[in-house]
């Protein structure tokens, strides 16, 4: 329960007003430590809570004091604008009973509004690691007051290249801040990171890194290598699916986002896009109306696997296989959260097959493809899968009764079939075709023959030498 924790009054009662009764793993045993004040290494896949592991003992440890300004108290790195709005709306639905500043700082918004909320001091910010750098370049933030860092989705930061980012801005924190970490995996560049910047931390795994969650059903499709091919098997799936009430359908290429909303809204679904070189507004926009149920299906890149809190995701279908492994883990952890049960199918082709191989490798098992899962669901499968004969055995055909097949076919009749003409050479070394087989040899076309093989003579040789002309001289020479 979550009066066990030491949690305080105002941040209990808002948790009940919110619906919630039961902490989920990761919260129950790092929400005692981060109010111990001691640094948190929190390692847990996503959709088990990790957002509220931090943002509830923040609120109770916030009670006491006042933020200055431009010195906020608190600082919270998110890697994506969308997984920062997510933390903001946390701390408006768990500190309704809190009067606390919060200043989302992210891009692709003004930044006036930004600095009026950082000006009149902030007890929170919220923000993905350029704009903030952005703000300390301007002279319009300092960090010399954080008391608490949290470092959210850090393999995230990895993949994103922000580690550089995220040093640089440790280094103008106070030593003596609490720091929260928590990631989904545990990369070396991650482990590093950890080593340099927390002290003594208490280590939270309440799952095995790289794991997904076992509430999701996961099955591999088969499909053509071709862009057509793989839209139709998409479609496929959607239409056998009757039980989606909202799915996402991740992308490798944002070039291929377009392509393929284009394609299922032509086909009559309910669909919209996100990507990352979208505006703010239009990202928010179309968020909102996948919230509230406006579309049905939203086709995204993996902006959205780490920046979507929404608990009725019901389907996640991956258009193309992740480059990344670990990146499988995050997109199928939108949909199974919070208990609930979810379905993920990856489009594959044989040119995935490596890719296919890295996830199962991570994951430590086999998942199973649709379509053998569906035979063993409908008849028990055959001992032994038929194989194609070499000379044209039927598919379907036992190896029984192909053997005497290919036997017969192997050894043709000698009457049906003409045996092959011997060669043979005459004695000027020249191969001919049907000796000794009873077939009429051609007498060879001399037009066509090369001067020296045989006694033909070409015409110019039969030609009567000319006498010669002689002078007089010659010729009295040749009568003397």
């Amino acid at each position: 329960m979550f009066n066990e924790l030491g949690l305080s009054a105002k941040v209990l009662s808002a948790v009940e007003a919110a619906g919630y009764s039961k902490p989920t793993p990761i919260q129950a045993e790092a929400i005692p430590h981060a109010l111990e004040k001691r640094d948190v290494l929190g390692l847990a896949q996503t959709g088990t809570g990790k957002t509220a592991s931090f943002v509830l003992p923040m609120l109770s440890l916030l009670e006491k004091g006042r933020a200055r300004a431009r010195m906020p108290r608190t600082l919270i790195l998110e890697p994506t604008r969308e997984l920062a709005a997510q933390v903001a709306d946390s701390f408006e639905k768990y500190g309704v009973n809190h009067r606390l500043t919060v200043a989302l700082l992210i891009g692709g918004v003004s930044f006036a509004d930004q600095d009026r909320k950082v000006d009149r001091g902030a007890d929170v910010v919220i923000a993905t690691p350029g704009r903030l750098l952005d703000h300390i370049e301007r002279g319009k933030l300092l960090l010399q007051q954080i008391e608490i860092l949290v470092v959210d989705e850090a393999d995230r930061m990895l993949d994103m290249g922000f580690i550089p980012d995220i040093e640089r801005i440790c280094k103008l924190l106070p030593i003596t801040r609490q720091t929260l970490f928590f990631s989904a995996t545990m990369p070396k560049e991650i482990q590093s990171l950890v080593d340099r910047f927390l002290h003594n931390p208490v280590r939270v795994e309440v799952s095995p890194p790289s794991s997904a969650a076992e509430t999701v059903e996961q099955r591999f499709v088969r499909s053509g290598e071709t862009p057509k091919e793989k839209r139709a098997t998409l479609r496929r799936l959607l239409d056998d699916e009757t039980e989606i009430s909202n799915g996402i359908i991740f992308c490798n290429r944002k070039r291929d986002i377009g392509t393929l909303f284009r394609s299922l809204e032509r086909h009559g679904y309910s669909v919209g896009a996100l990507h990352g070189d979208m505006d703010q507004r239009s990202r928010m926009a179309t968020l909102d109306a996948f919230k509230n149920e406006k579309i049905k299906l939203l086709v995204a890149s993996d902006v959205a696997a780490r920046g979507l809190d929404i608990p009725k995701v019901s389907h996640v279908f991956n258009y193309d296989v992740p480059h990344n492994a670990e990146d499988y883990v995050h997109r199928i952890g939108r949909t199974g959260r919070a208990g609930r049960s979810g379905k993920a199918f990856t489009i594959a082709t044989r040119e995935d097959k490596k890719l296919v191989a890295a996830i199962e490798a991570m994951l430590k098992r086999e998942v199973p493809w649709l379509e053998e899962a569906q035979a063993e669901d409908a008849a028990p499968a055959p001992t032994e899968r038929p194989r194609r004969s070499r000379r044209g055995a039927k598919p379907d055909a036992t190896p029984e009764a192909a053997a005497p097949q290919e036997k017969a076919e192997a050894t043709p009749p000698k009457a049906e079939t003409a045996p092959k003409p011997e060669r043979s050479r005459d004695n000027q070394g020249t191969e001919r075709k049907g000796e000794g087989r009873g077939r009429r040899e051609r007498e060879p076309d001399e037009s066509r023959l090369v001067f020296g093989e045989t006694s033909y003579v070409p015409a110019f040789l039969r030609r009567p030498i000319a006498p010669r002309r002689t002078t007089k001289s010659t010729a009295d020479a040749d009568a003397d």
